[in-house]
Formats: C-alpha cells, structure tokens, sequence
C-alpha cells in the first residue's frame, strides 16, 4: 500500500509538471531573467533597474505663426550596469519630414522639416549635430566620453519645429488652438532585455518612455490659455485674480465650475495683460508632457474624490469651442470616469491630481491629459473619453512598451470600456458596442494576419494590429475574469499592478504576476490566447441521454479558450442556461463534455458566447430528431 501510494504521488507530481506548460520566451527575454532583473513570480527581480531623467524645458507659441522654438535641459541618470558610449534619441516631430516612413500616405499639409536642432552641448560642449542627415525618429547623440553605470551627464538642446495641422494626435487645431505631443526631444528607454529602444514611430504604434521628472515653461501670448500635463505652478501669475479663484474653487468641487465662457473669452480679460505670459507645469514620474493652447476654448472644470482612504479628490477639467455640445458634458462624464475607475475596475486610486479633456482630432491619450474627437452622439462621446481615460493605468501607471505589445494596454482600456460602459448603458447596450466595434471585424475576418498570436511584437504587425492589440487580448481578459471570478481576478491584476507600477513590464511579468496573484498556475490559458492561432468557433457535435440526464459533446474548432452559455429548451416549453467559464478548456481544449442533470426532455441545445462570438453559427444548435 506505501508502495502504491507513494508510485501514486510521484505520477501525480510528474502529471502536473508536465501540464503547467512553459510559456515560449524569446532569447532575449529569457536572458532578462537569467540576469535576474525580471522574477519567475512575476515580480521585478532583485538586479531590476531603469534609467531616469530630469527635464527641465521652455518653449514658446505665438499662434497664428506654427513655429514652436524650446529649450531643454535634461539630466539622465544610467542606472544600468552597462556603460553607455551614446545615447539614442527619440525625434518623433521628424515623422513629418518628406519622405519619413510611415504607414499611410501623409498629405502635403503633413508636411514639415521635422526637428531642427540649433545646439547641442553635452556636459557644457557643444557637439556636432546635421539636421540633413539627422532626419528620423531615432538618432543617437555622441557622448564627448561614455556614461559609466551609475553616473549621469547633462545635455542642453534648443530646437525649433513647424507644427502641422492637427489631423492626428498632435497638431494645429484651428489657427490659434494647437495641441503640442512629443514636441520635445528626449532621450528614448534603455532597458534590461533589449537595451536602447530604436524602434522607429510609424505614426501608427504608440510610444515607450522612462519615468521622468519634468518642469516646463511655456509661453505664450496674453489672451491665450495653456492647459497642460502636471500642475499648474503660478495660476496667480497667468490668470486674472476671478479666473484663478475659479480654478481653484474647482478643485473642491462636484459641480461643474465655468472658469472661461464664451462671454468671458470675449472680454479677453481672463489672462494677465503682459505680452506675453509663461505658465508653468511640474509633473514628477511620469513618462511624457502634452500641451493645448486656444485663445477661444471654453475651459470648465470640477473634481471628484478618488481616494476613499485619503479623501485625495483629482481635477477633471475640459477645454473646448463653446459650439462642441458633447463637451459641454465632458467634465461630469470624466468625474464619473476617474471616480468609477479608481472604485470598480481597475479598483487602484487615479494616481495623478488632474485630468485634462481637449478638443482636438486624435481620440488619443497622453499623461493627465486626452485628445478627443468631437461627436454628436453623447453616448460615444462618453465612450470615447472613457477609453482614453482608462488608459491613465496602461501605460502611464506602468511604463508599457506600447511600440512592441500594445496589448498590454489597448487591451486593458477596451476591456475597462467595456466594464464602465455597462455601469453607463447598461448591459446589453454596452455588449452590443463591444461586439459591433471590438470583436465583429475580427471574428468575420478569414485573412491570416487577424489570426497571428496575440503575442506577436506590434512593431512587426501592419494588417492584424488593431485587432491583436484591442478586441483579442480584452476578450482574454475577460475571459480570464469569468474563469477566476472577479474577487480573484482583481487579486492577481493588483498583484501585476503593484509589482509593475512605476516600472516597465513585458508579457511575461503580466502572466507569471497573474498566476502568482492567482495562487495558481495559469499557464495554459496564456499559451492558449497569446501564443495560438486560435479564434472563437464552437460547435455542438452531438447530444445524447446519460445516466440522470444528458450529455453535450462540443468541439473547439476555433481553439480559444473561452466562457459560453448552453442554452436547454425542454419539452414543457421551459428554458434553463448553464454557464461554463474557461476551465472547462483547461485539461483538452480541442473538445470538452458538458452533463446536463435534467428529468425532462431536451427539445434544443444552443450554445451562445455572448460577446465572445463565434466565427460559425450553423453549428451552435442541437435539434431533438
């Protein structure tokens, strides 16, 4: 009997190390691990380290003229134990540049000479630098001598650019509203598995960038507001005394505060009456600074308590042409954004002290700031400033590398849509969106790039990107949820947040972060939805009597491991669903055996997914012959 039992045991000790799989890891991932700068328990590991800096940057706009001039000192700080010899620059207003590479056809209003470097001194020398050559979004900048580990070195720039129209994510908006992302130049991430980041900006992926410390300065004329990432330093210097005391009777406020209307920007009295006024922002750990300008947007503003424990409440404000009536909304559907994110999903606190809501084209999200679309319908306008405001937790709370897995934060801020529309619209509205927006172009979609594994790098994806970065991987995560159940699930996302918070995660530390926050291994779902061709198709094989009632045989054709209802309609005329998360998948899934325990006679079985839709409908209903 000890014999057996103890032959039992180690069968059961070889059968589950077997089936808790390994995840493939690349060759360069896997060295990050060996180095031990990234954990097995999903946690940075005990040699983890980034680099930092301190930017301190001026510049100045005098709309209608579209050239943006600045200065910038910056202070990086090499944490690594590497000994740096340059450093790589990130120069996306070059993206503008005939001739630059991108993903679609820019047109001629696009157009610019990108940056234009006027001086350059490293430590106090100044070093060469040719604008005609240096013409794409990554150059590197020579070093006089190389930055050792652990030491730091100062670099002074001024640049000047001309701004383009704003029909994308940075840009003019009209002649004297312009909206200012990635104007500065900065020095790119240098991390533990790749080391410098040289991916170029196609005008199509997204960004990665270090945690830094920012002042910046920006001037402009009288009668022109700044709104801006970070704080505002000297609102009393910028403002009349009646505009700052709004401004600051908003921080208190639930109700929305009109701190400039129409009326009042006609008066142009709202700003100090010196030519020119410089507003200053300061915004510490944070990954990038955006501005907007206008002479003519309205600007209202309230806030809303984030942090129950703290009573910490955070500035919802909204710039905007008095004519956009969605805006007019924007401050209390942005309340309702932070507070119900900071309460529901994630469930973490809004971490900075303010959100800014600009009119712009982009529907795109910056550091405490969103560049949002103007739409006629309320409902997608909420939408749309709730998506961008979702993403304040992925990549901004953490430093995701969106040029290389923009689902590790697409992801998550369709799956927060989701959640946070349901609360607004109700369930079936909400599902209705999801399904029409996120997963319909996709699931009806036979090319073989939108079933390429979800974990393919973004950078090397043109057709499949929209899809493998938003609607696949939220339909894991939430798939993920149905299996664990909310409690569990938010554990182990908290665990992955707070072990990632202020730092740079990659695929692997999300998955091993789960599973340990799970206190499970989860292996075999991740390979399932990131490293499979896998979609959603189902279907009912057979239904047959069984003991106490029937037994439904289904295949997984598609291969995803998802959750699906069966749907029993009896004989009586009675209905009954069964729900079946994932786990269901978890020891074949390729087929699986669904017992129903029932008395009565089974006229149909039909399986439906709910928003996990499925590629073949034909299949997904039983008849009773």
């Amino acid at each position: 009997m000890i014999k057996s039992a103890t032959l039992f045991f180690l069968l059961f000790v070889v059968f589950s190390a077997l089936h808790a799989q390994q995840l493939y890891m690349p060759r360069d991932i896997q060295r990050a691990y060996d180095k031990g700068t990234r954990s097995l328990n999903g946690a940075p590991g005990k040699n983890y380290w980034e680099n930092h800096g301190r930017y301190n940057i001026s510049i100045a706009v005098s709309p209608p003229g579209r050239t943006i001039t600045g200065h910038e000192t910056i202070t990086y700080f090499n944490n690594s134990p590497d000994t740096l010899k340059g450093l790589n620059m990130k120069l996306i207003m070059n993206i503008h540049r005939p001739g630059a590479a991108r993903f679609r056809p820019a047109p001629d209003n696009y157009l610019t000479q990108g940056v234009q470097i006027d001086a350059l001194l490293v430590n106090g020398v100044k070093e060469d630098w040719n604008n005609k050559t240096a013409a794409t979004t990554n150059e590197m900048a020579k070093l006089p001598k190389p930055l050792m580990p652990h030491d730091s070195v100062n670099l002074d720039i001024t640049w000047h650019y001309a701004l383009a129209s704003g029909h994308g994510r940075e840009g003019a908006i009209d002649s004297t509203s312009y909206y200012l992302a990635y104007f500065y130049p900065r020095v790119s991430v240098y991390d533990d598995y790749n080391g410098w980041d040289t991916l170029p900006f196609l005008d199509a992926q997204e960004f990665y960038n270090d945690f830094n410390n920012y002042t910046l300065s920006v001037t402009v004329p009288k009668n022109f507001i700044v709104w801006a990432t970070g704080t505002l330093q000297n609102p009393a210097q910028v403002l009349q005394p009646e505009y700052a005391k709004r401004l600051a009777a908003s921080m208190t406020s639930d109700s929305t505060i009109h701190i400039a209307t129409s009326a009042d920007l006609a008066s142009k009295n709202i700003t100090a009456q010196s030519e020119t006024n410089t507003w200053i922002w300061k915004a510490d750990n944070i990954t990038d600074m955006a501005v907007g300008i206008s002479d003519h947007y309205d600007w209202d503003a309230a806030s809303v308590v984030v942090d129950d424990a703290t009573h910490r409440r955070a500035s919802m404000q909204s710039a905007f042409p008095d004519t956009s009536a969605d805006f007019h909304h924007a401050v209390q559907f942005g309340r309702n954004s932070l507070g119900w994110f900071s309460h529901n999903w994630p469930g973490v606190a809004y971490p900075f002290p303010k959100m800014t809501s600009f009119q712009g084209f982009a529907d795109m999200e910056y550091p405490m700031m969103v560049n949002d679309s103007h739409q006629t319908d309320l409902h997608f306008a909420e939408l749309v400033q709730d998506h961008e405001i979702a993403h304040t937790f992925f990549p901004f709370y953490m430093g995701i590398n969106e040029s290389r897995y923009a689902f590790m934060d697409e992801g998550w801020a369709t799956t927060f849509e989701l959640l946070i529309g349901t609360a607004e619209n109700g369930k079936e509205k909400a599902d209705g969106f999801y399904k029409q927006f996120r997963v319909t172009r996709w699931i009806h979609d036979r090319s073989t790039a939108e079933d390429l594994p979800v974990i393919t790098p973004s950078s090397e994806l043109r057709s499949g990107y929209g899809n493998n970065s938003y609607g696949k991987p939220s339909l894991s995560y939430l798939a993920l949820k149905d299996m664990l159940g909310d409690a569990l699930f938010k554990k182990a996302l908290h665990n992955y947040m707070t072990n990632w918070n202020g730092k740079h995660p990659i695929p692997w530390d999300y998955f091993n972060s789960m599973s340990t926050g799970a206190g499970r291994n989860l292996n075999w779902f991740f390979n399932n939805w990131f490293f499979t061709n896998g979609y959603i198709d189902l279907a009912i094989e057979n239904v047959t009597k069984s003991g106490a009632g029937y037994k439904v045989d289904i295949k997984n054709i598609g291969g995803f491991a998802t959750p699906f209802d069966v749907i029993m309609a009896y004989a009586d005329g009675a209905t009954e669903t069964v729900h079946q998360t994932p786990i269901i998948w978890e020891r074949d899934q390729k087929h699986t055996v669904v017992n129903i325990k029932t008395a009565k006679t089974i006229k149909t079985v039909t399986i439906d997914g709910g928003i996990f839709m499925d590629a073949d409908t034909s299949n997904n209903t039983w008849i009773a012959k």
